[in-house]
């Protein structure tokens, strides 16, 4: 009786914690707090929140090292550019080399194209996991950065498809902050429940031992495959998602340095931890808005300060960033994730150093 008095108190705080959160979302969505610029920033947290959760899958509870989130989130972003264009504007965009008559006259409803670009980005996952997670630690991740380039490349040169350099534009776009957030929350949400699963405990089995975890009878190949596969998902999802706040894609985009980010996001939040990676992919995203001002020229006393130009916020950033691992080694949460009790655990310590201190001076 006690378990499940226990388990149904759980239950209601996570529905007063969801509530807060979807209400949160209501108001910025009504307009009663923030504007476009905020609501730009936050949903592109939110995406960045979807793939650096789908990257931590695969590094930080699989244990491998993959720097490929950029070539499967450049899959999902060309499928959602391709298939939501409206026919009758393709003209216009494709004005140099005309479209493939294959894709030409499909349009397909955002939400299709965008699980299809998820689904495409898991196929091509596949494919290039077979033989490449074979290897590990640094050579896996040279090989994925490679192969993420190489995606790159291709869409850059299939001029019937993607349009080549020039990208693709009048990508319809999301009105709703729910579009974003929906996403981010049902993405998270699948990812936790995964890591709960069997196939979770044999990813961790996997990141911690993978000769034991063989030992044990987990299939090291199919596990970490499929643990590919579902981040390459997630990552397609995100950057199906990008397209569509961004309302157009090109090559240059998908760099191998947008992976970087991904990476550092883990870190920062901590390899593990799926709510640590969530509140870093916000305080990153927003922290580099925040610090924007760096950027502009600052005048004091009719002097003008040398070091304010442009590029000088990344600089700042980096300290923030280097102090912050300096104090949290494994990331913000390490292998942790948020909860009530930690908060409450938070609170308490506050209050008994606070009662510390008073009986120190009395």
């Amino acid at each position: 009786m006690i378990k499940i008095e226990k388990k149904e108190n759980n239950l209601l705080k996570n529905a007063v914690l969801i509530l807060i959160f979807a209400t949160i979302i209501v108001l910025l969505d009504l307009d009663i707090i923030g504007d476009n610029y905020v609501r730009r920033v936050l949903n592109l947290a939110a995406i960045y929140a979807i793939v650096s959760v789908s990257m931590n899958l695969v590094n930080g509870f699989t244990g491998l090292f993959s720097l490929g989130q950029a070539g499967f989130m450049a899959i999902g972003a060309y499928t959602v550019a391709v298939f939501t264009v409206p026919v009758e504007a393709r003209k216009a965009i494709f004005y140099i080399v005309p479209q493939s008559p294959l894709v030409a006259n499909i349009e397909l409803p955002f939400f299709v194209a965008l699980i299809l670009g998820g689904l495409l980005a898991a196929l091509v996952a596949i494919l290039i996991g077979m033989p490449v997670l074979r290897l590990k630690s640094d050579y896996l991740a040279i090989a994925t950065l490679g192969f993420s380039e190489i995606i790159r490349i291709v869409f850059t040169n299939t001029k019937t498809i993607t349009n080549g350099a020039l990208g693709i534009k009048s990508i319809p776009q999301m009105p709703t902050m729910w579009v974003f957030f929906g996403a981010m929350i049902i993405s998270v949400i699948l990812i936790v429940l995964l890591i709960n699963s069997s196939y979770g405990r044999a990813f961790k089995a996997i990141r911690e031992d993978d000769i034991a975890a063989e030992a044990m009878g987990i299939n090291l190949f199919k596990h970490k495959v499929l643990s590919f596969a579902i981040g390459a998902f997630f990552a397609g999802i995100g950057g199906g998602l990008l397209a569509s706040l961004l309302g157009t894609v090109d090559p240059k985009q998908f760099y191998f340095t947008m992976t970087y980010n991904f990476l550092l996001i883990i870190v920062l939040g901590g390899m593990g931890s799926i709510s640590g990676t969530v509140i870093a992919s916000f305080v990153v995203t927003v922290g580099l808005e925040v610090l924007r001002f760096f950027d502009d020229s600052l005048v004091l006393f009719g002097y003008e300060v040398p070091i304010f130009r442009a590029g000088f916020r990344m600089v700042i950033f980096s300290i923030l960033l280097m102090i912050l691992v300096l104090f949290f080694r494994n990331g913000l949460m390490g292998q942790k994730e948020l909860s009530w009790k930690m908060v409450g655990d938070f609170f308490k310590g506050k209050k008994s150093l606070k009662k510390n201190r008073k009986g120190g001076a009395a």
